[in-house]
């Protein structure tokens, strides 16, 4: 295997492979670039499909992010619609299920993740849809018509901008939610009930609580049945209940797998010359020194532009606390680290009036903050928690402390996360 790649084929066309692409030709390689891609779209943003492009103020061309202009004139081959089946390394080709084989010598999962499945729930009904990519996406907008009835299995954050972008075009959502509040792994039972406080006073019909036993269509549309015996009726049915790695590609090839592919700080797989990013990596976070697999679009970002580095040959980690925004029922949330057991909360601002921060704390380290129309500290928070910082709790409550000034005292110690 040559120390400076002279092709690169990246599995998945997607966001990933997208900032991967952009940064290899940036950073001036002038090598061979091929994304293969299963879905016959070049890569797309996902985040609008549960926002403005379902709501219908953007079309599918709004979220694209590689023109077939900027494609040709930086020599990047798109093969579309087909799916690829292993890496092999000795061979130096990624085979594909049309039986074609696309030579390399590096090679980049970046297969993303599927939306996980109900049990017992159909496959191929056009009112069942499991909302993932740009053709789930145009579906669902065609069966959003005001008046209407959305049944929504999940209430986490795509679930709730399902919800929201519904009600803003008319219908009626109808969320189910097993957990007794949203969010309670991610944000605790506090903020938790903030989450569902926000939908039932935006007029979504909640239910936590609720494990969903069987999904029926019909004529007239879809009937959702819980275990305890509730029964919601909607023209169709949204399964918001997370997703799934992408792992068959790196199974065929080798490649070490559990909960996604297992990377290191640098994207690197157990397999020399592969790496992986985006959705399907399950990465070895410095700052948290575990495991973490993550479903965001910064972090898909993040994680492209460090294995395009490290691709060729330069020496780049990805040691940021994950980041991560939603827009739903007219608020802006956004959540910054990563608190697997957190021991304290810490509230700055007023909950009632949906302008607060909460900070997590796990034995006085701040790891993780949560916050409603407050980016601003949301930002500070982050430098606190990538030095690992343990702020006082009471200037983290107090309004009149600036969050930028304790962030700034952060900066001024060594970081323990790893730069780019």
């Amino acid at each position: 295997m040559p120390d400076t790649p002279r092709s690169v084929v990246v599995i998945g066309a997607s966001q990933t492979a997208a900032v991967a692409a952009r940064t290899l030709r940036r950073r001036g390689f002038d090598g061979g670039i091929v994304l293969v891609g299963d879905e016959p779209h070049a890569p797309y943003q996902r985040p609008p499909l549960s926002k403005e492009l379902l709501e219908g103020a953007a079309e599918d061309s709004d979220a694209a992010l590689l023109s077939e202009e900027w494609c040709r004139d930086n020599a990047v081959e798109l093969r579309l619609g087909t799916a690829a089946r292993r890496i092999d390394t000795a061979a130096g080709t990624v085979e594909l299920a049309d039986g074609t084989a696309v030579p390399g010598d590096r090679f980049l999962l970046a297969t993303g993740a599927s939306a996980r499945r109900l049990p017992g729930v159909a496959e191929g009904d056009e009112r069942i849809i499991h909302l993932r990519g740009l053709c789930d996406a145009l579906r669902l907008r065609s069966l959003l018509r005001p008046g209407g009835r959305l049944v929504i299995v999940g209430a986490g954050f795509v679930g709730s901008e399902v919800a929201s972008t519904a009600l803003a075009r008319g219908v009626r959502p109808v969320v189910i939610e097993q957990a007794a509040v949203p969010q309670a792994r991610v944000l605790g039972e506090e903020m938790g009930r903030f989450c569902a406080d926000v939908q039932r006073a935006a007029g979504v019909e909640l239910h936590t609580g609720e494990t969903v036993a069987s999904v029926r269509t019909g004529p007239e549309g879809v009937v959702v049945t819980t275990e305890s015996g509730l029964a919601v009726e909607g023209d169709a049915v949204v399964v918001a209940v997370g997703a799934v790695p992408n792992t068959a590609v790196a199974r065929a090839s080798g490649v070490a797998v559990e909960n996604g592919v297992l990377v290191d700080e640098h994207c690197r797989t157990s397999v020399p010359g592969i790496f992986a990013a985006g959705d399907v990596a399950n990465h070895r976070h410095p700052l948290y020194g575990r495991w973490v697999r993550v479903e965001h679009f910064d972090n898909a970002n993040k994680q492209g532009m460090v294995a395009a580095k490290n691709i060729l040959g330069r020496t780049a980690v990805h040691g940021e606390p994950h980041w991560f925004w939603s827009d739903q029922f007219g608020l802006n949330l956004q959540h910054v680290g990563h608190a697997r057991a957190w021991d304290r909360l810490v509230v700055r601002g007023s909950v009632a009036e949906r302008d607060f921060t909460a900070f997590y704390l796990e034995e006085g380290v701040l790891r993780a903050a949560f916050a409603a129309e407050r980016g601003g500290d949301v930002m500070a928070a982050k430098e606190l928690i990538a030095r690992a910082a343990a702020p006082d709790p009471a200037k983290l409550a107090d309004e009149d402390v600036d969050l930028a000034e304790l962030a700034e005292e952060a900066a001024a110690q060594p970081a323990l996360a790893g730069g780019n």
